[in-house]
């Protein structure tokens, strides 16, 4: 008995219902024979499990499966059938971005399951991040992994790009256009205060539907803002410091300037976190983003001393530390966890970062023994012929 063995990715939408329904109904309306089947639901979560703030939504996603497990059940009650329904969260050990991201997850979680076919909700947005740009589908036809989207009985209604507004939205952009614009200007006189109202309200009216991925919280915005304000002092010792070192490389006489391009997978999410690690890397001398595609910064590097700093990943706790709390900024370097590399000029074997002074030194005597005097002669034994 040949059992179809499904995968149903799963996320908080108005046809998730009727897409397991159609992935139930559709394997045990093909079997021919004895019917089973093998059903594994699963949400991919695109964010970290052990952050605190995102310990809610790990529940919420806990809470889908349950449903949707009991869901197949009521489907498979009155079915001559053998079931067996399997959940899983994926994702909450890596960082999920884009389509290529969750296409890549979806066939990883297949193939050690070793499943047939994907049943895609028509609705399927993930949560916790802004909505897939780009079509999943198209990258769902690159990975080996045959899949089809579930027919719903209505047209599905895609969500817009923008948001329903309100006056959370409103007034949180208002404050912080209204702020920047006085930061620029002079706080203390009339005319930039009253422009400054004028600018905010109009920035606040055209944009405010589609700058916030969610509604602003009245609880968490003033800790993220007090968390922001203690990020600046360490932000300006960052630039200070990264101008000296660049300073004392100029005035060298030797110039210590080795330019490189690096890349960094940075363990925040995307939106306002990635925008802000990679607009603080790019004020820091001698480190410029050259480009920022989902988590991976590929970023231009002056001097060997900018390059370690932004493998040892001093930027990236201090916006996790804004962002999502103290806890959070315990993370190990990129360097640690294999997140950073160098991509041009491309690293010689010598100056690669697994080989450290004394084993460079120990190779290069193994390779010439006149390098060393106390190299042992042939009548010692060391080289015989």
């Amino acid at each position: 008995m040949a059992a179809d063995r499904l995968l149903v990715p799963l996320s908080e939408s108005s046809t998730v219902r009727q897409t397991v329904a159609y992935a139930v109904q559709s394997s045990l309306e093909s079997a021919s024979g004895p019917r089973e089947l093998v059903c594994h639901l699963v949400v991919a979560v695109p964010f970290e499990a052990d952050v605190p703030e995102e310990r809610a939504e790990l529940e919420a996603a806990e809470r889908l499966l349950e449903r949707a497990a009991t869901w197949v059940g009521e489907d498979t009650d009155d079915v001559e059938a053998t079931v067996t329904v399997e959940t899983a969260i994926i994702g909450a050990d890596e960082y999920l971005f884009g389509p290529k991201d969750y296409a890549d997850a979806f066939a990883a979680y297949a193939e050690a399951h070793d499943l047939d076919r994907l049943v895609l909700d028509p609705e399927y947005q993930p949560g916790a991040t802004a909505p897939l740009l780009q079509p999943l589908e198209r990258e769902l036809t690159r990975i080996d992994l045959p899949f089809d989207e579930a027919p719903v009985d209505r047209p599905a209604q895609h969500a817009r790009f923008v948001g329903t507004g309100g006056w959370r939205r409103f007034f949180g952009l208002f404050g912080i256009s209204f702020i920047f614009y006085l930061v620029l200007g002079d706080p203390t006189y009339w005319f930039d205060l009253v422009t400054g109202v004028a600018v905010a309200g109009i920035v606040s009216l055209t944009l405010s539907q589609v700058t916030f991925i969610r509604e602003p919280s009245i609880t968490r915005g003033p800790v993220l803002l007090i968390r922001f304000l203690l990020y600046i002092p360490y932000l300006l010792y960052e630039i200070v410091k990264a101008n000296v070192a660049v300073s004392i490389a100029i005035l060298r006489p030797s110039m210590p300037i080795e330019p490189t391009m690096t890349r960094v997978d940075a363990r925040v999410k995307s939106g306002l976190p990635l925008l802000a690690l990679a607009n603080s890397i790019t004020l820091t001398p001698g480190t410029l983003t050259v480009r920022a595609n989902d988590q991976s910064l590929i970023v231009h590097t002056l001097i060997p001393a900018a390059q370690d700093d932004l493998f040892d990943g001093s930027l990236e706790r201090a916006i996790r530390f804004v962002f999502y709390g103290r806890g959070s900024a315990a993370i190990a370097s990129p360097r640690e966890r294999g997140d950073a590399e160098v991509v041009y000029p491309e690293p010689t074997p010598a100056s690669a970062p697994a080989l450290d002074a004394d084993a460079t030194a120990d190779a290069d005597a193994d390779s010439d023994p006149n390098s060393n005097p106390d190299a042992a002669s042939p009548t010692e034994g060391g080289d015989e012929r």
